[in-house]
């Protein structure tokens, strides 16, 4: 026949044993992970400065070239007969304008002694310095013929890696063309382009102001699409000065090694870093932390005469394992994170430190080293 417990045995039961830690404040990192998009260091697009039929491809496609390096070779046909011609007019006016310094030259003194007309001599000079300044220009035309004979040569602009080509030795080029011959990458480095709520970086600011957070680390980490990390950490180089009018958000860019190439112009990471640290926050293991029905969080604490005490706190982000605590506690605060179930207000406890080993005796009556029968 079981019998009901009275009043007065519920009030003599032992008081449970909890665990506690002592709350003591410290900088924690303000993380902010933003979405992002990779972008190459370097970029340019291979054109042609002249026109002509495509000879040569000079390059493997997706592979390595240096800047300077030849990528197609233009027929050179006509520039090299434009160059000949021009350098021929040269040596033209170069005749030309040393016969007509001579006669100058042979006039001087005639016309000094006025056994010929001072007009003639006058004539004479300026015949002179024009055929000096048709040399100038034939100079001119020679070096606009060679520089079109060496762009016959379409260099690479940059080095890096190189995609496919767009056309094929037979097809005809023009320096006005809209598609490119081919497009470089240079990939050892990349950007990645963040987007960041406007707000956000309002919120951040102020906090930064008023001293409820001091400036933290340009350090970037990335997560990749398949959810891995990325080993190497990056650098935030720069925010933009203006906000995007139809998504409200700035424009934050790192910049990260890519030894290995892997990471590919266009692709979608997350970044992860922290901009800033809250100077005197509260870290509290999770399980410590509690809601009541209107959603406000609450933690028990280790009161006076060792009973429980509810302590309305501000959590509003999580670190690592532990939730963030900016107001509602204080140092030394003693946070019960073990043994929390059935705990009410005013409620007699036994704390200790939390994860304090529990010794567990044999049962009433029965010897230690008997097993039970």
């Amino acid at each position: 026949m079981m019998t009901a417990c009275s009043p007065s045995d519920e009030g003599k039961r032992a008081a449970p044993t909890v665990g506690f830690v002592v709350a003591s404040s410290s900088p924690v990192p303000i993380i902010t992970a933003l979405n992002g998009r990779v972008l190459a260091y370097e970029s340019s697009e291979v054109r042609p400065q002249v026109n002509g039929i495509i000879l040569k491809r000079l390059f493997t496609e997706g592979g390595y070239v240096r800047a300077g390096q030849p990528l197609f070779q233009i027929d050179p046909s006509l520039y090299q007969a434009a160059a000949n011609q021009a350098s021929a007019n040269v040596v033209a006016a170069k005749a030309t304008a040393e016969a007509a310094t001579a006669r100058a030259d042979r006039l001087r003194p005639l016309a000094e002694m006025e056994a010929v007309a001072q007009q003639d001599y006058t004539d004479a000079v300026a015949e002179a310095r024009q055929a000096r300044a048709a040399v100038a220009q034939n100079d001119a035309a020679l070096q606009t013929a060679q520089i079109n004979l060496r762009f016959t040569t379409v260099p690479a602009p940059i080095s890096g890696r190189i995609g496919r080509s767009f056309f094929t030795p037979g097809a005809l080029v023009s320096n006005n063309q809209a598609q490119p011959l081919a497009s470089i990458q240079r990939m050892d480095q990349v950007y990645v382009d963040m987007q960041q709520s406007s707000a956000e970086l309002l919120a951040l600011q102020r906090a930064l102001a008023n001293g409820g957070a001091v400036p933290g680390s340009a350090a970037v980490q990335l997560k990749l699409e398949d959810g891995s990390d990325y080993p190497y950490s990056g650098t935030v180089k720069f925010s933009e000065v203006t906000v995007n009018e139809s998504t409200g958000t700035v424009t934050l860019r790192a910049v990260f090694q890519n030894p290995q190439g892997a990471l590919l112009p266009g692709m979608f990471v997350q970044a992860v870093f922290d901009p800033a640290f809250d100077p005197a926050a509260y870290l509290v293991p999770q399980p410590a932390l509690q809601r009541d029905f209107g959603g406000q969080a609450f933690v028990y604490i280790v009161g006076k005469d060792n009973k429980v005490e509810m302590r309305i706190v501000s959590a509003s982000r999580t670190y690592g394992t532990n939730w963030v605590i900016t107001s509602g506690l204080k140092r030394g605060d003693r946070i019960i994170t073990q043994g929390i179930n059935n705990l009410r207000q005013g409620m007699p406890i036994k704390p200790v430190p939390a994860n304090t080993p529990q010794n567990v005796g044999a049962p009433a009556g029965q010897p230690a080293d008997k097993p039970a029968g």
